[in-house]
């Protein structure tokens, strides 16, 4: 080997040194005095042992202004490229903070956009992991102008490949949006947090106080926006949720969601489901209970576990297959649909129909919340986009009832009407215009104001009215529940019920897409 081969093989090195440097010794110190790894510590978590494939490491900035021709680095503040995890296909982009901030350049967008332009041409996922402080102020218009072909592509992806954003730091501004477009973010408690304008600004616009963590954190962003669907107590868990979340998932909208080996067994039944339900039908009940009760042991993953907590929805397997739950949740405000509630769920519903993902759907709803709050916030165009998300859906849908389907909610709530596959009801189901007393005010009224004891009429005409339409019969008997089964026989009904659905064929009229109401 001549000397000029070694010097230039020994030159590589030391530019691959450097490149994995980042902003230096120094910054990757603070980095992790901060409680927070490195851009290249979270890739090396997130993926399989050494199955990362690096992209762009020696990219550096184009801009010359205000002396950042003085500050060239390698890399320019992402680490983008592709590897696997449980050996299915990944793309990755992860952000530096010891470079400039993370802030956005053209450069580092144009890294960001390769490797979403190759996860859409080879049909694999995209993972971002977001620590930035927004665009790089000293290029101008061409960071701006970067963000805007990230966000192009994250919209054309949108549905075709999952797309799962990590925020594990600052995500301001313009930063934000791409998150938005994308299918599931997750935040870490007090170290990340997203708003379009910071404390400082809110300030002087509106004179309010307030922190990072206030505004955009974590918890806010769990519990109150709904932007945010996992708050993890560390990165670490932040990505072992990120791995987790994608075995429920196909690598595209063109594949099967994976499944896990499994042998059935010759009792599928779930003796505890015979004794969730309270007999007073007007108590509440975990519907989760319901849910641990059905699925595979321990593989429910529950999704925007803090928001709108009045509906449950998440991931689960069952006889090994993957399927997306949606549960109403009789254990907060008596499992009513609200304005959150519906929007969370639609989301969720258009998940998985996006990605094949069968939807089981546990119904106990007494209806929609009614009050000035929820009319004058919209609660018709809300609560319309649940409709929506179900009607559209192509996927097998099985709804079971397990207690109360009362007025327009039982309609929205995955029911035969609209499209349905299988409905199955426990013998505790209520399926009616709406709750017995209610019922029996309005057609009786002038029976029971003219009684000499108004009070025992209206229980006698509630008695009667509870025991004619209190019960699943006569929907059964319409044809609107396919069967009445007993709560322990509900998980090989629904075993059965998923595997002749497994080749389902539905096809939506022929339209360029349809106007969802937003």
């Amino acid at each position: 080997m001549n000397k000029s081969t070694q010097e230039k093989i020994e030159h590589l090195e030391q530019l691959n040194q450097k490149a994995l440097e980042g902003g230096g010794l120094d910054r990757i110190e603070k980095q992790h005095q901060k409680g927070k790894l490195t851009a290249r510590e979270r890739i090396e978590l997130l993926l399989d042992k050494d199955s990362f494939q690096e992209i762009g490491k020696f990219v550096t900035h184009r801009a010359k202004d205000f002396g950042l021709d003085k500050q060239v680095i390698l890399g320019d503040g992402v680490v983008t490229g592709y590897g696997t995890i449980d050996q299915r296909l990944v793309y990755v982009f992860s952000q530096d903070f010891t470079v400039f901030g993370g802030s956005l350049s053209e450069t580092h967008a144009e890294k960001i956009v390769k490797i979403m332009d190759l996860a859409m041409k080879n049909g694999a996922p995209v993972i971002g992991l977001n620590d930035s402080g927004g665009a790089r102020i000293q290029e101008g218009v061409v960071s701006l102008g970067g963000y805007a072909d990230i966000f192009y592509r994250n919209t054309l992806a949108s549905g075709v490949i999952p797309q799962i954003s990590a925020i594990m730091g600052p995500c301001a501004g313009g930063a934000v949006y791409s998150p938005a477009i994308t299918d599931f973010i997750m935040m870490v408690e007090n170290s990340s947090y997203m708003f379009v304008t910071g404390p400082n600004v809110v300030k002087t616009v509106t004179q309010e106080e307030v922190t990072s963590e206030e505004l955009g954190g974590a918890s806010t962003h769990g519990a109150k926006s709904g932007v945010s669907h996992f708050s993890c107590t560390n990165e670490a868990e932040c990505i072992q949720r990120i791995r987790k979340l994608l075995s429920f998932m196909p690598q595209n909208c063109e594949d099967a969601p994976p499944s896990v080996a499994y042998d059935l067994q010759a009792d599928e039944t779930r003796s505890v489901l015979d004794g969730i339900l309270p007999d007073n039908p007007n108590q509440p009940y975990d519907i989760r209970e319901v849910i641990e009760g059905i699925v595979d042991e321990e593989s429910f993953l529950e999704v925007h576990k803090d928001f709108a907590e009045n509906i449950v929805v998440g991931f689960a397997r069952l006889a090994g297959q993957s399927i997306g739950i949606v549960g109403n949740q009789p254990a907060s405000l008596a499992g009513v649909l609200d304005i959150d509630a519906s929007t969370k769920a639609a989301r969720f519903v258009r998940f998985c129909d996006c990605f094949n993902i069968p939807l089981l759907v546990l119904e106990d709803v007494p209806g929609f919340l009614p009050g000035t709050d929820q009319e004058w916030n919209a609660i018709i165009t809300n609560g319309a986009k649940l409709l929506y998300a179900f009607s559209e859906a192509t996927v097998p849908r099985v709804t079971v009832i397990t207690r109360k389907a009362y007025g327009g909610a039982y309609d929205v709530m995955n029911s035969k009407h609209i499209g349905a596959d299988m409905n199955f009801a426990w013998p505790t189901a209520e399926i009616a215009v709406m709750g017995a007393k209610g019922a029996s005010e309005i057609i009786f009224k002038k029976e029971i104001n003219s009684a000499d004891d108004p009070e025992a009429k209206l229980q006698e005409k509630v008695d009667e009215y509870t025991e004619k339409f209190a019960n699943p019969y006569i929907a059964a008997g319409r044809g609107f529940i396919d069967e009445v089964i007993l709560p322990h026989n509900t998980r090989i009904k629904l075993i059965n019920a998923f595997s002749m659905l497994k080749n389902k064929v539905d096809k939506l009229p022929k339209k360029k897409h349809g106007n969802i109401p937003l």
